[in-house]
């Protein structure tokens, strides 16, 4: 699966996209972001603040608990806002 990172995001994880092997049990989004926290520093210091995090799969948002397992690429990003 694809990972791609935008803006604060992207900066903290020193990355823009990575492939990965996800482990069986990271079922949906929360369980994905936790992962990524607990990998390494960077992902602690990405994922400090979860509730912060916005995602995307396969181009449409999606919500912490939605269901990842199907997805070819899952975007992660701050909020964004408009004007």
């Amino acid at each position: 699966m694809q990972i791609s990172y935008f803006s604060w995001v992207r900066e903290r994880m020193g990355i823009a996209e990575e492939h990965v092997a996800l482990p069986p049990d990271v079922a949906e989004l929360s369980a994905l972001i936790a992962w990524l926290a607990a990998r390494d520093a960077r992902g602690a210091h990405a994922f400090a603040e979860p509730e912060r995090i916005r995602a995307a799969i396969d181009g449409t948002m999606i919500g912490p608990d939605a269901r990842i397992a199907d997805a070819r690429e899952i975007a992660l990003f701050p909020p964004v806002t408009g004007g």
